[in-house]
């Protein structure tokens, strides 16, 4: 296959280097176009009030290009004009931390793989439920392997999958586990504190309220260890809303 590989953590992280070489093991045509710098929690961001810039990337055993710009803003860039000819797959990750429940409104991992869907490419977003340093090369090929086990044919337009690994060891997780994704969202707050100058400035933090949690969905299971998937279908249509308003408001 030929694949479109990015992420949000940037193109040095670690995950997107052990996805690279699993991939390229596989025997896949792999090209990266991935974030110059970090760009996490930022959503389905596109750069269009500046220019874009691209820069090479070759080391030993990687080669891809970095762009000065967002996840979404890579996928865009790369499927129209930087990789020639027909993309089959855009793969993104493997990210540092869960993108579950609300997660995959922030997180920049699933917006890349969603602007792929959105450009009709088939895309999955791929996660690991710990935001240390790890050796990821079994997570790594465990995702790769998926991939031709997917019927990606069948996968309903506008329809990207969003798979997450457990925080433990990969040999202790309890296998694959298809499910939904938690509709819990953040308790959000934000710690106030002072530089060394003695003014104030203030850092999020939050969490999802554990009685908030279904126990079927992609948080829970995590936490039990399994390897979740969950299908994400880019539709805001709320139809059971607009049946209720068409009768109240007559339109």
């Amino acid at each position: 296959m030929k694949i479109l590989l990015t992420n949000d953590d940037g193109i040095h992280a670690h995950g997107l280097r052990s996805l690279y070489k699993a991939l390229k093991d596989a025997g896949h045509d792999v090209r990266v176009v991935a974030p110059i710098q970090e760009q996490s929690a930022v959503g389905h961001a596109i750069t269009f009030l500046g220019p874009l810039r691209v820069f090479d990337f070759q080391e030993d055993n990687f080669e891809g290009q970095g762009v000065s710009g967002t996840p979404a803003d890579c996928v865009k860039l790369g499927l129209t004009t930087l990789i020639e000819g027909t993309t089959d797959l855009v793969l993104s990750g493997i990210n540092k931390g869960a993108n579950c429940g609300v997660d995959i409104v922030y997180s920049g991992t699933v917006s890349a793989a969603t602007e792929g869907v959105l450009m009709g490419v088939p895309s999955m977003a791929v996660s690991m439920d710990d935001f240390g340093l790890r050796d990821l090369s079994e997570q790594s090929a465990y995702a790769v392997s998926l991939l031709k086990t997917i019927p990606w044919g069948d996968i309903p337009d506008k329809t990207l999958l969003n798979l997450n690994f457990p925080q433990c060891e990969f040999k202790q997780s309890l296998g694959l586990k298809l499910c939904l994704h938690t509709r819990a969202a953040y308790h959000d707050w934000y710690e106030r504190r002072e530089d060394p100058r003695g003014r104030p400035y203030y850092w999020l933090d939050g969490e999802i309220p554990p009685d908030k949690i279904s126990p079927d969905r992609d948080r829970s299971l995590l936490t039990q260890g399994w390897i979740t998937l969950t299908p994400l279908h880019f539709d805001f249509n709320d139809l059971v809303t607009l049946e209720m308003l068409t009768k109240v408001l007559n339109a």
